[in-house]
């Protein structure tokens, strides 16, 4: 007998589980398959991006993230060294980040620890151990006849445990089932692209060594070929990945990635003191020809596009389409949008996979030694493509094109000069007006499937600046209530924020406009936390919110944002029409 599910997660690494995340605590049943036996113990994908950890922040993880990993500040790039034959030389120190670029740091830690932290916050916020492992997927089907009626379960996934088939019913699937995806083979979508004839060894390793940036991010090249060290989680574990010209894939042995590893490092010694994991590996750019099937199965991570570790991307994207699906689904499952809002997953995350192959294409010739040699490209010319590309690098140079759920074009974008519709919004520092608190605005934006409406409303000390947040405030309160259940906290589906140019002493919150100080929770009591002042706090510098976001006090601002933090429209406070047309273009109302 089947069983019956919203969702099915086919494979339970970073991009299923962290779309399970998002399910589990918005109350959606769901069941991820998984044929390994067990949790990930070692290896595969390490680097963590900025945009990454800023994405565990909204789920609260950072600190358990930011706990265990390694921290990278510092980049240097080696490169032979022209007075001493076959030896190498540091030409450049540059920073891992660009100023400014994000809060969070850039840091390293391996997939197994990132999965035990998206599959322990996934089962703590389900009460329910959620993954099932040592459970084959075997095929996926969709009938198309009810693939329109969204109520129905018309996707049947066929399933194997310790030989005994399985059939579950789901309204709808992602497969994250890796590169080799049965998902992708059964619905007959095709990978296209190509793979290259370079070879690279990786290998984890407790080095001893005479190298004097081991505990640094380094990037060598020298005559015998390429290396890129990645210092790993502890104090002294390391990742380093080996070029290896003219070898074959599966010829090559832990043996011969030591020797390349010697040769590329000379003059300097190297042994592993012990090897924790390796592999080898062909560099290849591939993505599915389509990442859905009548919208009710979907394609994320490695299942739809592969590519070279160099740039740290893999693991990040496949995280961040978990991100971008996972809330998408709640919304549809729980009632609060159309089925509609689902294809703005595959619009959004298709262009970012095919904008990432095209990008690793580029900065995998940077680490080819034969690709530099034969076009004269200088250590120099590498340093510049570093520091270039470091917004792209760190995942933040992610831009959704409009939809139904971003809307560029209808943008005042004057506005808000200093931030883009269609990317991430950024955390400035405030102060908390009810209790002078320093924080972060992404801390009062949890990833929790709400809409935020954040009001930049100047000085209301102003009697023109009030009034103008009064009307508003009506207007914004009307559409609250449209598309909020009236059982339901005045905060549940839309989170309104509210960010002053005045000073917390010059003004009381009895004259913010009561849409800001919702009645909460079972105590009904007013919540005062969505009030923020920009202002030096007590014990922390001036954050210039107001700055930092391009808005004029005099004129304030609108500025909707998703519930993954991307910008969707940026207007006017005297333009609440603007609000109501967006959300109600996908919103469902509760009349309906």
């Amino acid at each position: 007998m089947a069983q019956q599910v919203d969702v099915v997660i086919c494979g339970g690494g970073s991009a299923g589980l962290c779309a399970g995340v998002w399910l589990a605590r918005c109350g959606v049943s769901f069941q991820i398959l998984e044929r390994g036996t067990g949790p990930l113990e070692n290896g595969q994908a390490d680097g963590v991006q900025c945009r990454t950890v800023e994405l565990f922040e909204s789920f609260g993880l950072a600190d358990a993230l930011l706990k265990e990993a390694y921290h990278v500040t510092e980049i240097t790039l080696w490169a032979p060294d022209s007075e001493r034959r076959g030896g190498i030389r540091r030409t450049h120190f540059t920073s891992d980040k660009q100023r400014g670029l994000s809060h969070q740091p850039h840091v390293t830690l391996n997939q197994a620890a990132i999965n035990r932290i998206l599959t322990d916050e996934m089962e703590h916020a389900s009460g329910r151990p959620c993954v099932e492992y040592g459970c084959e997927v075997l095929g996926v089907e969709v009938d198309g006849e009810t693939a329109r009626d969204p109520d129905q379960h018309c996707v049947t996934v066929r399933a194997s445990k310790d030989g005994v088939e399985r059939l579950y019913r789901a309204k709808y699937v992602l497969g994250s089932d890796g590169a080799h995806s049965i998902v992708r083979k059964s619905l007959g979508f095709q990978m296209v692209g190509d793979t290259t004839d370079a070879v690279w060894g990786v290998m984890d390793i407790y080095p001893r060594t005479s190298f004097p940036d081991i505990r640094r991010k380094v990037m060598v090249n020298s005559e015998a070929g390429n290396a890129l060290i990645i210092p790993r989680e502890g104090d002294y574990m390391i990742r380093i990945y080996i070029e290896l010209k003219g070898a074959a894939g599966k010829d090559v042995t832990l043996d011969e990635i030591m020797r390349r590893a010697r040769l590329i490092l000379s003059p300097y010694t190297l042994e592993a003191a012990e090897t924790v994991w390796w592999s080898a590996y062909s560099i290849g750019q591939r993505l599915a020809d389509k990442f859905h099937q009548d919208y009710r199965v979907f394609l994320g991570g490695d299942a739809c596009h592969t590519h070279s570790p160099k740039a740290g991307q893999g693991m990040n994207v496949s995280i961040q389409d978990g991100y971008n699906i996972g809330w998408k689904l709640a919304a549809v499952l729980r009632g609060r949008a159309g089925p509609e809002i689902l294809e703005t997953y595959v619009s959004e995350r298709q262009k970012v996979a095919a904008d990432l192959i095209d990008f690793d294409r580029r900065w995998s010739r940077l680490f080819s030694s034969t690709y530099r040699r034969e076009n004269g490209v200088t250590s120099e010319q590498v340093h510049a493509q570093t520091v270039l590309h470091a917004r792209f690098t760190s995942g933040m140079a992610t831009r959704y094109e409009d939809s139904s759920i971003v809307s560029a074009a209808a943008s005042e974008a004057a506005l808000a000069a200093n931030i883009t519709v269609g990317m991430r919004f950024p955390s400035a520092e405030v102060i908390r007006h009810c209790d002078a608190r320093e924080t972060r605005m992404v801390l009062a934006m949890p990833a929790d499937s709400r809409w935020h409406v954040v009001v930049f409303a100047g000085d209301i000390r102003e009697r023109d600046a009030l009034e103008r947040l009064r009307n508003f405030s009506i207007g914004l309160e009307s559409v609250i209530d449209a598309v909020t259940p009236p059982d339901a906290d005045r905060d549940t589906v839309v989170n309104p924020l509210l960010i002053l140019s005045s000073g917390h002493t010059e003004t009381e919150l009895d004259q913010v406009p009561p849409v800001f100080t919702p009645t909460v929770s079972k105590w009904r009591i007013k919540s005062l936390l969505k009030v923020f002042v920009d202002e030096e706090g007590y014990h922390s510098p001036h954050g210039h919110a107001y700055d930092i976001y391009g808005i004029d006090p005099g004129r304030g601002a609108v500025v909707i944002v998703r519930p993954d933090h991307y910008i969707s429209k940026i207007c006017s406070l005297a333009d609440i029409g603007a609000v109501k047309d967006f959300f109600f273009g996908f919103m469902k109302r509760i009349e309906e």
